[in-house]
């Protein structure tokens, strides 16, 4: 292996790590605020690359229906909560964003889809309708249970990650696809030629990272996050809501994970079960910060990224072995150096 090859490799596997990382750390936070463990966190990956990947073609992507479809069925449930305990208050806030936005992006679908939409109002309206499917989900699978066993939820996260990837393949096919760069060209870096594309996706990610760390510090509800992530009970009893706080965090994670599949998608092609390896790697990265660690999961997301990118070059059979092999020395390392845990049930 000579220098060129050793920093294309290493220019590939941060481009990955610093995916890796930005999916990582929506895991943590999730994981930290409602205790669940998000699997389908891969799935707004693809949904996220392939809703645009579809407008930058000139076709009505199928989020625009799965986005109407999924926000009856949450209207739906939230009228019968109504009824139930006859409090009609929260209803029109909940249809505002259950029926109103999606009805309101399915009819604005038609005159925004086009090869010659600008890219970055592609963007703007793909985020738009993976978004609002996170606090969605939330609301029907997660809510319901919020105050169940750390294992219960992880059968739910297993059980809507089947779903979400049956409707993947419903409502986008089998077929791969790739979306244009946001940045084209060639950046001199030293004796390495790096692309523009790279350093967009390092960028942005810095920006988000450092977008989030203001959002939790300087903001009332990033505090109120924090708070809930620190202690559940207490941020009940302080007039936290939990069910805010559940369903601003899957607004996030669900940002997060549809961003970073736009920004992988000019170099990996996406197909509709792309994100479930994308996403298992920032799990790998999350794990090493125990879930419970911004910065050491974003230091392992990096470190997943470039040990998958030179394996891919040695043994490129094997990459996905090595990667998730990586778990194992994790685990035995946090299980010598912690004792015995109980889960809090509060």
């Amino acid at each position: 292996m000579d220098s060129t090859i050793f920093f294309i490799l290493l220019q590939d596997g941060v481009l990955n790590g610093a995916v890796y990382a930005l999916l990582g750390l929506a895991l943590v936070l999730v994981f930290l605020v409602t205790r669940v463990v998000f699997i389908p966190q891969g799935e707004f990956v693809a949904y996220g690359a392939l809703t645009l990947a579809f407008m930058v073609n000139g076709q009505i992507p199928g989020t625009v229906a799965l986005l109407l479809i999924v926000g009856v069925a949450t209207f739906a449930l939230e009228l019968f909560s109504a009824v139930r305990r006859n409090d009609w208050k929260r209803l029109p806030k909940a249809a505002l964003g259950t029926l109103v936005l999606p009805i309101a992006l399915y009819l604005l679908a038609p005159y925004v889809v086009g090869e010659n939409t600008p890219l970055w109002l592609s963007v703007v309206f793909a985020l738009a309708l993976v978004i609002p499917l996170g606090p969605m989900i939330y609301r029907l699978a997660y809510q319901p249970v919020a105050e169940a066993s750390v294992l219960v939820l992880l059968i739910i996260s297993v059980a809507v990650h089947f779903a979400m990837l049956g409707l993947g393949l419903v409502f986008f096919g089998a077929e791969g696809w790739r979306t244009p760069s946001f940045m084209e060209g060639e950046i001199q870096f030293g004796a390495v030629i790096w692309s523009a594309q790279t350093f967009f996706v390092l960028v942005t990610c810095a920006i988000l990272i450092i977008a989030l760390w203001l959002f939790f510090g300087k903001t009332l509800y990033g505090r109120a996050l924090r708070a809930t992530a620190v202690n559940r009970r207490g941020a009940r009893l302080v007039g936290i809501s939990t069910n805010m706080s559940g369903s601003l965090t899957f607004t996030l994670a669900a940002a997060i994970g549809a961003l970073s599949g736009m920004l992988i998608s000019p170099v990996t092609t996406i197909y509709y079960d792309t994100g479930f390896l994308i996403g298992l790697k920032g799990f790998v990265a999350a794990i090493v910060g125990g879930l419970v660690s911004y910065p050491l999961a974003a230091l392992g997301a990096l470190f997943v990224g470039i040990l998958e990118a030179f394996s891919s070059f040695w043994a490129s059979a094997y990459k996905e072995v090595i990667v998730f092999t990586l778990i194992i020395p994790v685990l035995l390392w946090r299980s010598f150096g912690s004792a015995g845990h109980h889960d809090d049930e509060d």
